[in-house]
C-alpha cells in the first residue's frame, strides 16, 4: 500500500491555565508562565520548589465520579485530554453503526515516564507511616503504566492496537511518532495518541532534586526559575499535564468532513549509545535528519522548531550544537524557542504537549518565544534565531518538535501546516 498522508483532526489539553486550546496557545504567545511555587507539609521535610500544576482540573467533572475513582492522576490527565481531542475531532463516544467496525482496528498508544508511580508510593506511605496491612483493590490497576490507553480503548471502543511507551522525556514523542507509521503504512485509519505524567509526588522531586538540575525559586522568584538558554538558567521545573492528538487517514478525515488542524509528515528516532544522562549532539543530529528525510523536508522548508530546551547547562548547548550541524548555514535564522519556560517539564508527557504547541503555531501562523530570555543568552547556545518575547507571526509550512531523553532516547516529530 502506497504511504497514506497523516492528518491531525483532534487536539486535546489540559493546561496548567485551564481553559481552551485557544486560551493556552494565547498564553503562550504572550510568554506568560505557568510555574508556581509548590510547598507541601510532607514529613520528614516539606517540599519547597517551583512547579507546574494544573490547579483547575477537576477530574469528576472531567471523567465522571466512577471513572475518576478508577485512576491515579495521571490517567485522569491523560484520559481527559484523550476525550477531548476526541471530541475536538468530531468522533462520538460511543461507536455508531456506522464506524462499529471500523473502530476494531483504531487504537491508542500512549506515553508516560512515570506512570501510576504515585500509587505505589502512596500504597508505600500506608504500609510504613500509618501501619496499614492491606492496600486499595484499585492499587495495581491505579498503578499501571498502560492504564490511560487501556481506559481510552475501553471507553471510546478502540479495538486496535493499545500499548504504552516509556522512554522518560521522549515517551510521547515516540507515542506519537509510532501512531503515526500505523495510519501512514494502513494498518489503521485513526490512532489517537499523546502523553500524560504528574511528576510532584515526594520521591520523584528528591530524586531530581539529589541531580542537582532543579531550578530554585519561591513564590516570588518562581515563576521566571526555568530559563533555557539563558546564561544565567539554574535547571529545570517539573510540571504535570496531559495532551492528546487524533490522527487520520487524509482521506479518511476529508470523506467524514472533518476540520484537518495540521498533518504530521515525519518521525526520526535514535539512541545516542554514549552515556545515560549526558546527551550527544550525535545522537541528536540522527533524529533530526531522520525526520527531515522521513517527511521529504529539506532543512530550509522548517520555519520553526520546538526546541526540547530544559535549561540545563548540558541539555541546552548540546541541542543548539545539533541543530546548526543539521541546518548549517541556515541555522542562524532559524526561529527557535522552548515552550518549557512557560508550561514546565512534564516529564513523558512533554513530547506530546509540544507537538501541540507546534502544531497550533502552523496552524495559526504564529511562533510563541522562549519566557525569560530577554537577557545574555548563553554563548554556547547561539548560532540560532531565538525567539525572546512576545508573539512572532512568520509564514510557516513545516515545523519540527524535539524530544531528548535520559538514556540517549531522542525523537523527532516533523509537522506540516493545514491547507489554506
Amino acid at each position: 500500500m502506497q504511504a497514506r498522508r497523516v492528518a491531525i483532526t483532534g487536539i486535546g489539553l489540559i493546561s496548567p491555565w485551564g481553559g481552551d486550546l485557544g486560551d493556552f496557545f494565547e498564553r503562550l504567545l504572550a510568554g506568560e508562565s505557568g510555574v508556581r511555587h509548590l510547598l507541601t507539609d510532607d514529613l520528614p521535610r516539606p517540599l519547597s520548589t517551583p512547579f507546574v500544576s494544573c490547579q483547575g482540573f477537576e477530574p469528576e467533572v472531567e471523567l465522571g465520579k466512577p471513572l475518576a475513582m478508577m485512576m491515579e492522576r495521571f490517567a485522569q490527565l491523560g484520559t481527559a485530554a484523550a476525550f477531548q481531542a476526541w471530541a475536538h475531532a468530531g468522533l462520538p463516544r460511543q461507536p455508531e453503526a456506522a464506524d462499529a467496525a471500523e473502530r476494531d482496528t483504531w487504537g491508542c498508544i500512549w506515553g508516560t515516564a512515570l506512570g501510576g508511580l504515585s500509587a505505589h508510593e502512596r500504597g508505600s506511605r500506608e504500609m510504613w507511616q500509618k501501619g496499614r496491612e492491606r492496600l486499595s483493590p484499585l492499587s495495581v490497576v491505579q498503578g499501571m503504566n498502560n492504564a490511560v490507553n487501556a481506559h481510552i480503548s475501553i471507553q471510546l471502543g478502540l479495538g486496535g492496537v493499545s500499548s504504552s511507551h516509556t522512554a522518560a522525556c521522549a515517551s510521547s514523542g515516540i507515542a506519537i511518532g509510532e501512531a503515526f507509521r500505523r495510519v501512514r503504512s494502513g494498518d489503521a485509519d485513526v490512532m489517537l495518541t499523546g502523553g500524560s505524567d504528574v511528576c510532584q509526588s515526594y520521591g520523584v522531586v528528591r530524586a531530581w532534586e539529589a541531580m542537582r538540575v532543579m531550578a530554585p525559586g519561591d513564590a516570588q522568584t518562581a515563576p521566571s526559575a526555568c530559563r533555557p538558554f539563558s546564561a544565567d538558567r539554574a535547571g529545570l521545573v517539573l510540571g504535570e499535564g496531559g495532551a492528546a492528538l487524533v490522527l487520520e487517514a487524509w482521506d479518511h478525515a476529508v470523506a467524514r468532513g472533518a476540520t484537518i488542524h495540521g498533518e504530521i509528515v515525519g518521525f526520526g528516532a535514535s539512541c545516542d549509545r554514549s552515556h545515560l544522562v549526558r546527551p550527544s549532539s550525535a545522537g541528536q543530529v540522527r533524529a533530526l535528519r531522520a525526520a527531515l528525510a522521513d517527511g521529504g523536508l529539506e532543512p530550509s522548508d522548517i520555519g520553526y522548531v520546538n526546541a526540547h530546551g530544559t535549561a540545563t547547562a548540558e541539555g541546552d548547548p548540546v541541542e543548539i550544537a545539533a541543530l546548526r550541524e543539521v541546518f548549517g548555514d541556515g541555522a542562524s535564522r532559524l526561529p527557535v524557542s522552548a515552550t518549557k519556560s512557560m508550561h514546565g517539564h512534564l516529564l513523558g508527557a512533554s513530547g506530546a504537549i509540544e507537538a501541540v504547541v507546534t502544531a497550533l503555531a502552523l496552524r495559526e501562523q504564529a511562533v510563541p518565544p522562549t519566557a525569560h530570555l530577554a537577557g545574555r543568552i548563553d554563548p554556547a547556545c547561539e548560532g540560532v534565531d531565538h525567539i525572546l518575547q512576545g508573539r512572532r507571526r512568520v509564514p510557516l509550512q513545516a515545523a519540527l518538535s524535539n524530544s531528548f531523553a535520559f538514556g540517549g532516547s531522542n525523537a523527532v516529530l516533523a509537522l506540516r501546516a493545514p491547507p489554506r
